[in-house]
């Protein structure tokens, strides 16, 4: 038996009169999210010399499509990083070579951060492996399990983002 199936028995035996659903539901996805973190995603990175808000760095300019750049406050806006971190996490991929900051053409006053070839090379190969990568950790569900779970992780996202203030 888990942890969170331990502690929600000795709630029931303790409180029998209260709905221990909602206390149940988010120690599991908290259960859940550390356990892929410190299982998979972590050491998956840690090979490959990156943190993983790093690799998220990395990823975002790739997807971004060709030529794979963003200014820093765009980078800031969709990994919610504050100034700070991001210009650490920059820092950070810079000196390893596989960004570049450069000044932004349509913009003076700006710089656009760049994947370098190196950088783009290390996404190209690494993200089919983190997906292999996910895919394992999730392998205990069927793929209409995952689809299931993704749908309602979706909503229940959609639903948090909604209320959550600006």
């Amino acid at each position: 038996m888990n942890r969170v199936s331990v502690a929600i028995d000795q709630w029931r035996q303790e409180m029998p009169d209260l709905d221990l659903l909602p206390m149940e539901l988010t120690a599991r996805l908290t259960s859940v999210g550390r356990h892929l973190s410190h299982q998979y995603l972590e050491p998956f990175f840690k090979a490959r010399g990156l943190q993983p808000r790093e690799f998220d760095v990395l990823a975002t300019l790739r997807r971004a499509g060709a030529p794979y750049a963003l200014t820093p406050t765009q980078l800031f806006e969709v990994l919610m990083l504050s100034s700070g971190g991001m210009t650490n996490q920059l820092d950070r991929l810079e000196k390893a070579g596989l960004i570049a900051r450069q000044p932004n053409p349509a913009d003076r006053r700006s710089m656009l951060v760049t994947l370098t070839e190196a950088g783009l090379g290390l996404v190209n190969e690494a993200l089919p492996q983190h997906v292999n990568n996910e895919a394992r950790a999730l392998a205990t569900l069927s793929r209409e399990e995952q689809q299931t779970l993704n749908a309602l992780l979706g909503k229940l996202q959609d639903g948090l983002e909604a209320k959550a203030p600006d």
